[in-house]
């Protein structure tokens, strides 16, 4: 006997062809943001690049593509697969760049060849759908969150959310969950956050780009959870920030590590991130979730390049550089308007002495000498 929300689902994926295209075909509609971009200015010598990996950033990304490729003419295709996937494409070298929300460690990268370097940060979002409930006005501790993803929290009036919803009426029904069902690094972020805020969690189900979900039904990327939540009622998921703008879903107020109920915003973010010592993180890596601060919003991530230190053709990694030099430098704007948190300044000086010292062509430096600011 399947469950309602089992039969919700199975009708859902049976007559929704947006579905279909966000689970099955997620690699060729996400990608095609970026082969539109390639047609849009007259055609150059410019070489093409082409990168795989995290959905947590590629509504920036095809920003930067777009913008870069109009002053440019960099033709860019970048397949937003997840974050497992585009990391094993950049470890096979079918891609001149990885993209992942999951920071490889140091001695991984070593083994690998790689180096990583922040691009963006950004913030994961609990995302609800309750017609009853406007957005904002539902409050969540960490403990219903992790109640509601382990399975033990069953409805949405469970007196254990009324508890803290004492002024919001709740209805009688039952919670759908919603978490991704590819390798990804905006899992990795959430996961992580909550082996943090819940002993159980962390020995029942742990952190991982990929784990063993107690409960719930599954979407393909940022984009195919955003469909499912948006199409099931009485769902909840785990989105990046820019994707519950855009459909628009409706958020929680979640309970940070001082006790307090924040709703999602760029300050809050950058609240959070300002807690990060990069000069001290080997590999750049970085975990921002559950940062001090009484405006830190809990569930915060860092989005990577992963490349290789050894590049084949050196008028293509010079390519590549620069067009990463260029969305340090002149897309902080962009960013925030898709509500991502720029990398710091004084983060980017430490980048370029990086690409300075560690990516080479045929053993002769790429990036000659830092370009500081």
């Amino acid at each position: 006997m399947r469950s309602v929300s089992e039969k919700r689902i199975l009708g859902f994926r049976s007559s929704c062809p947006l579905y279909l295209k966000l689970s099955v075909l997620g690699v060729v509609v996400l990608s095609l943001g970026f082969a539109q971009v390639a047609r849009v200015v007259h055609a150059s010598d410019t070489p093409t690049l082409t990168g795989a990996g995290a959905t947590f950033p590629y509504p920036i990304y095809s920003k930067w593509a777009s913008r870069y490729y109009q002053y440019h003419g960099l033709k860019m295709t970048y397949q937003a697969v997840g974050s497992a996937a585009g990391t094993a494409q950049i470890r096979a070298r079918t891609v001149q760049f990885g993209a992942t929300d999951d920071p490889l460690k140091p001695e991984d990268l070593a083994k690998d060849g790689l180096i990583q370097f922040p691009m963006v940060i950004g913030g994961v979002v609990p995302v609800f759908n309750l017609d009853e409930v406007p957005k904002g006005s539902l409050k969540l501790t960490p403990e219903l969150l992790a109640g509601i993803f382990m399975g033990d929290i069953k409805s949405w009036d469970d007196r254990r959310i009324k508890a803290v919803n004492s002024d919001t009426k709740l209805p009688d029904q039952e919670i759908t969950v919603v978490h991704r069902a590819d390798g990804s690094g905006t899992t990795w972020i959430f996961t992580t956050y909550m082996c943090k805020v819940s002993s159980a969690w962390k020995e029942k189900v742990g952190a991982g780009k990929a784990v063993s979900w107690p409960t719930g039904v599954a979407g393909k990327g940022n984009p195919g959870v955003a469909a499912l939540v948006k199409q099931v009622k009485g769902s909840v998921g785990y989105l990046e920030y820019a994707y519950v703008l855009k459909e628009p879903l409706k958020y929680f107020e979640l309970q940070n590590r001082e006790g307090d109920f924040l709703e999602p915003s760029i300050q809050n973010f950058q609240a959070a991130a300002n807690n990060a010592d990069w000069e001290n993180a080997p590999g750049y890596f970085m975990d921002l979730t559950d940062q001090p601060g009484a405006k830190s919003w809990p569930i915060v991530g860092v989005s990577y390049i992963l490349v290789h230190k050894d590049q084949p053709d050196k008028g293509k990694a010079e390519a590549m550089l620069k067009f990463f030099d260029w969305c340090y430098r002149n897309g902080g704007d962009l960013a925030k308007e898709l509500h991502y948190v720029p990398i710091p300044q004084k983060v980017y000086n430490l980048v370029q002495k990086h690409w300075a010292r560690e990516i080479t062509a045929n053993g002769t430096p790429v990036w000659n000498e830092p370009k500081l600011q």
